[in-house]
């Protein structure tokens, strides 16, 4: 019966997996869809079209998905999609950021500020907590593309403002308006990243014990699982011991 229970197990995560993975490629395409009908289709050409494709390669999207998401764009046939920002707060106070892109967003909207309420937290205006937060390009490599003075060489000479090295790989931080150019030059030097996006930099963090981790990563896990949110970013830290547990 263990045997049984185990594959039950196993098998159920699989799925649990291939949907996380069929979620991703849907955002991953939406993204790709608007940066292509907002610019040029041509991501050489198309600095956001181009970081777009960049990120669904490093998370092994098939070409095939690539090209008819931006074929989509151009054929003038995808949805019109309106880029929108919520804040709020999470459990113990933590500050949270949701980016959507929805066609609908009364829909979203109140979604969103269900999503809040049934999880301990709460929908607060549009300011109220970005400030806490630093907008800012993110290069990710594996940690054997090269020791951490190697890496720390290569930002500088592409232009990044910080390197952040240990077991896990190295980050590398960069302006938001500079993430293009600084991972092209990356690339020419490291080869491809792992991932290259803009993201939401917490300036200040906050400490949570397991009660909290658990109930703040059920608001994350609720919000992505939302068709229109492309991107959750909260202040929070937990540490190895705690993170082990979850």
């Amino acid at each position: 019966m263990a045997g049984h229970s185990k594959w039950a197990n196993i098998q159920h995560r699989k799925g649990r997996q291939d949907a996380v993975r069929s979620k991703m490629f849907s955002k991953l395409s939406k993204e790709i869809t608007v940066a292509a009908k907002m610019g040029d289709p041509d991501p050489e050409k198309n600095p956001r079209l181009r970081l777009a494709v960049k990120e669904a390669k490093s998370n092994s999207m098939p070409k095939d998905n690539i090209d008819r998401a931006i074929k989509k764009a151009v054929g003038g046939d995808s949805e019109n999609y309106d880029e929108i920002r919520y804040e709020g707060y999470g459990p113990n106070g933590v500050a949270v950021i949701v980016e959507a892109m929805t066609d609908n967003r009364n829909r979203t909207a109140s979604s969103i500020r269900s999503t809040f309420a049934k999880r301990g937290g709460n929908l607060a205006e549009t300011g109220s907590v970005s400030f806490m937060f630093d907008r800012k390009g993110q290069v990710v490599y594996p940690a054997d593309v090269g020791s951490a003075d190697d890496v720390m060489m290569a930002a500088i000479d592409a232009g990044a403002e910080d390197v952040e090295s240990g077991d896990d790989g190295h980050v590398i931080w960069c302006a938001d308006t500079d993430l293009n150019d600084v991972s092209n030059a990356l690339e020419e030097t490291l080869g491809e990243s792992e991932s290259t996006k803009l993201v939401w930099k917490p300036q200040t963090t906050t400490e949570l014990d397991l009660e909290g981790a658990q109930s703040l990563m059920g608001l994350i896990e609720a919000l992505e699982d939302d068709d229109d949110v492309q991107s959750v970013t909260a202040n929070f830290e937990i540490s190895d011991e705690i993170m082990a547990q979850l």
